[in-house]
């Protein structure tokens, strides 16, 4: 035993002698179904924050129970916090087939201990065979089942190559030991919550379209999935097994690697053998801000999530936006204008840097950021058509959801935060036969024709188009945050399409500005707007503690909206943050959002 196992043991003695397993209700089964015993996990709660977990020592946040306690397990066998996050990946892409994944790609943001952070691109791209404009029909305009639904739909994966890449460059543990509780959860079932089921038969009118998909997530009865049943998925396990055995070569080349293209020639789509093997995931610096002297650690392109919030960031700061009130009219109608504006630029600017010049140092600085809301009136809403891309210093002007996120800290202050996605729930809606799990549709993430919208209404530019071996533009945005004293504050980051970046951003503000507990702001209500469509959109659908701040918008501030000139449209929810809190006393706080199943566990 380690002498650090040794301490982690001495810590946690007490609790387990006091027999402190707790919050089972909130992980949504009791002590006595569960396979492990109770003990191994420990959660100590804030009995003040029951929409909460405090821990001590580590935490993790992810969108399913059971992946959120495997990469908690991992934590207190003495593994890091890239150890928890490969592990909590790997359960997710077996627990939480809509989002969590093999067959898809993501961004990872890493901060160690000793401040210094790096980041992780493992975005899928484009297949050698794509081409500019392969989602365009004969008159020209763009056919959104090519790029949204099927095989063609589907980029090459990155996300094993990713998870692989940052453990062999940053963690501690071997990936066979890392892998086998998502071996484990895939052979032998785990139980469907009631929100997994009802998604499961929600989309099964898509699933029936391919046989592959039927065959795995369609039951052999054809009845309803329901809450509590054990969800078994042996081919799955077989796939993690093969890279568990074998490492990268055990998905991108071999078995898996033939299983995927066989599919692919099954239904028309591009991704060969070639393809995979050439996938590289991609080490990128991290784009870094300050916003009232707190510092900001995100995701650089080709996600344009770290540009986009911190320009955001950069709009708020030049006045007070805590004084204007928490989901006030005031305070909404300027966050709301500075969405618009920033929204703009990134259908203009963002793109993969390995392809087009983006203008970062000129998106990122403070004072165009105070020349782009210079034309912000308080008293008005400035309509989108009003309001074009601006250009940034250095720039030259151009010629003319679903995803899952999950974040770490471990006793040494390491952090991570990792946003994978499939983009659509369930990505393409095709499964690989023989394998399992549902590829991607992320080549609706590029633009198919400049000015068209795509699955989340979002529009782009040129910077954007298709070619091969491209990375397609994202709003993933994985963030971590530091105290004015450079010490760890906040790790945070969203599903939720183009969505993401406003719901991480209302999330800091939230904090930051407002005030509220990181479970309060977890909780509150959300709104968003993208620059097109011209709409502010706002939940109406969201499960709160009774009491939370801003569970709900006040009638008089949508009314003050409106009269603003601001058109209204209300959705039922909108992202699933998954964040931690650092306290002034080291101490973690993880919140529940109840829009999905998003469960802290710390010890």
């Amino acid at each position: 035993m380690t002498a650090r196992s040794s301490r982690l043991l001495a810590l946690l003695l007490p609790v387990l002698l006091a027999g402190c397993f707790l919050l089972a209700s909130h992980v949504g089964v009791g002590p006595e179904e569960r396979a492990e015993p109770a003990a191994r996990t420990v959660m100590v709660a804030d009995t003040t924050r029951p929409d909460g977990v405090t821990a001590a020592h580590g935490m993790v946040v992810s969108g399913h129970p059971e992946a959120s306690r495997v990469g908690m397990e991992v934590l207190q066998r003495g593994g890091n916090a890239v150890d928890a996050a490969v592990a909590t990946a790997f359960a997710l892409a077996v627990t939480l087939p809509k989002a969590g994944n093999v067959g898809g790609g993501g961004f990872m943001v890493l901060r160690f201990a000793d401040g210094t952070a790096t980041t992780l691109d493992f975005r899928e791209v484009a297949p050698a065979a794509a081409t500019r404009d392969m989602f365009l029909g004969e008159d020209g305009e763009p056919v959104r089942s090519r790029s949204r639904t099927g095989h063609l739909a589907s980029g090459v994966p990155g996300t094993v190559a990713g998870l692989l890449r940052a453990l062999d460059t940053y963690g501690t543990m071997p990936l066979a030991e890392l892998i086998d509780p998502a071996i484990r959860l895939a052979a032998d079932g785990f139980r469907l919550t009631e929100m997994q089921a009802g998604h499961l038969n929600r989309y099964r009118n898509d699933f029936l379209d391919f046989p592959s998909t039927t065959k795995y997530f369609i039951k052999a009865d054809s009845s309803y999935f329901v809450p509590g049943e054990t969800f078994v998925q042996r081919d799955l396990a077989d796939v993690l097994r093969r890279i568990g055995d074998e490492g990268r070569d055990g998905f991108y080349r071999g078995r898996t690697a033939d299983l995927i293209v066989a599919e692919m020639e099954r239904g028309g789509g591009l991704v060969t053998h070639a393809d995979l093997e050439a996938y590289e995931p991609v080490e990128r610096a991290p784009v870094r801000g300050t916003y009232r002297d707190y510092r900001l650690i995100s995701m650089p392109p080709p996600s344009s999530g770290g540009i986009a919030l911190l320009q955001l960031l950069n709009a708020m700061e030049p006045g007070d936006l805590g004084a204007l009130g928490f989901h006030t009219a005031a305070s909404m109608h300027r966050m709301a204008e500075a969405e618009r504006r920033v929204y703009a630029d990134r259908a203009v600017w963002l793109g993969d840097p390995d392809f087009v010049e983006v203008p970062v140092a000129g998106l990122l600085s403070k004072a165009y950021m105070r020349s782009r809301m210079a034309s912000f009136n308080p008293k008005h809403a400035t309509p989108s058509e009003r309001v074009t891309e601006g250009v940034p210093p250095g720039a030259v002007p151009a010629e003319s959801t679903e995803t899952t996120h999950f974040s770490v800290v471990d006793a040494e202050g390491n952090a991570v935060s990792l946003t994978t996605t499939i983009n659509d729930w369930f990505g393409s809606k095709v499964a690989v036969d023989g394998a399992g799990f549902f590829l991607n549709d992320e080549m609706d993430d590029f633009t198919a024709k400049p000015g068209a919208p795509n699955l989340w209404g979002s529009v782009t530019a040129e910077t954007n188009a298709v070619a091969p071996g491209k990375r397609m533009l994202s709003s993933m945005t994985p963030t971590i945050v530091e105290n004015p004293d450079g010490e760890l504050f906040l790790v945070v980051g969203s599903p939720g399409g183009t969505r993401i970046i406003t719901t991480v951003f209302q999330t800091i503000t939230g904090v930051i500005d407002f005030g509220l507990t990181l479970p309060e702001a977890v909780a509150a209500s959300r709104f968003h707007h993208q620059w097109r469509p011209d709409v502010l959109s706002y939940e109406t659908d969201v499960t709160a503690p009774d009491g939370a701040p801003g569970s709900g918008f006040r009638a008089a501030a949508l009314d003050s909206l409106e009269a603003l000139g601001w058109t209204l449209d209300p959705f039922g929810n909108t992202g699933a943050v998954s964040a931690i809190h650092v306290q002034p006393d080291g101490s973690l706080i993880g919140a529940f959002d109840r829009r999905r199943d998003v469960t802290p566990v710390g010890f």
